[in-house]
């Protein structure tokens, strides 16, 4: 790549450069943002083959496989070189033809690609078979000597997952549980979900921490909230107690030679406040 952009002026070729960077950082986390940089660096340099690659890539992480297609193919007739071969077979299955992925798994260019190369081809022709319904040529397809192999290799995890996973679509269930544990053998940096799968067919539920914490917090919160409603209510209580005892007391007239000061103990603000009218008492 570099050695492509070299035939750049500086300036322009530092530009392509500063975005072909954010292509290859954002693409996994990010494929839409990835996929914009690459439109970017592809307006200032469609004719380098990197760039149509990069471009390739970061349509096909968006699933435009038809844009993936034209850029991969571009890159190679730049190169000659077949390497893309394979993903091109892929973007055909995403475009809903996978025929023409099978009749690619049998070109000449195949020959070409080296050994994750042809492992990559053989596992889109599987897939192919697979969307075509032809699940037992699929398992066949995948059956190979790097299948067997013992040798862990980049390519291994990803082989014997796709074995597995064709063989439980099959209702091949041992089977698929054996290659499922072999995959996760194989996957030391958790690329698959081998885990999950086996922890599926044993009927092994795990339980998200995450989401046990985020209920007791919830429950905690609503308590709180309970408490402070109760709180309120007695306070509230309590105010309207102290206004009835205040009414209670206002009752009675300090002018009346009757009126004889109440005590606080006296006061029950239970009681029923009776309203004697002036007239009334001067009768009494």
């Amino acid at each position: 790549m570099r050695q492509e952009l070299l035939s750049l002026p500086k300036g322009l070729a530092e530009e392509v450069s500063r975005n072909l960077v954010m292509v290859a950082r954002l693409i996994d986390e990010d494929p839409e943002q990835a996929y914009a940089y690459a439109r970017i660096a592809l307006r200032l340099a469609s004719r380098v083959a990197a760039v149509r690659e990069a471009a390739g890539f970061a349509a096909y992480a968006t699933q435009k496989y038809s844009e993936a297609l034209a850029e991969f193919r571009a890159s190679k007739r730049m190169t000659g070189s077949v390497e893309l071969w394979p993903v091109m077979a892929d973007c055909e299955r995403g475009l809903g033809r996978p025929e023409r992925a099978l009749a690619m798994a049998g070109e000449p260019e195949v020959q070409k690609l080296d050994k994750a190369g042809q492992v990559e081809m053989r596992l889109v022709a599987a897939g192919a078979r697979r969307d075509m319904g032809e699940l037992d040529a699929a398992i066949v397809t995948l059956q190979s000597p790097e299948l067997a192999s013992n040798s862990v290799q980049p390519w291994t995890a990803r082989l014997r997952y796709a074995y597995a996973d064709a063989l439980l679509a099959a209702g091949r269930e041992d089977e698929a549980r054996e290659w499922f544990a072999k995959t996760l053998e194989a996957d030391k940096d958790g690329a698959t979900d081998a885990s999950d799968r086996l922890a599926e067919i044993d009927g092994v539920e795990f339980v998200d921490a995450a989401a046990v914490e985020e209920e007791e917090a919830d429950l905690a919160d609503d308590l709180d909230d309970a408490d402070d409603e109760d709180d309120e209510d007695e306070d509230e209580a309590e105010v309207a107690a102290a206004e009835r005892a205040t009414d209670q007391a206002e009752y009675y007239d300090e002018d009346d030679e009757e009126y004889e000061p109440l005590d606080e103990a006296d006061v029950d603000v239970t009681d029923e406040i009776v309203v004697v009218e002036d007239d009334e008492r001067d009768k009494a």
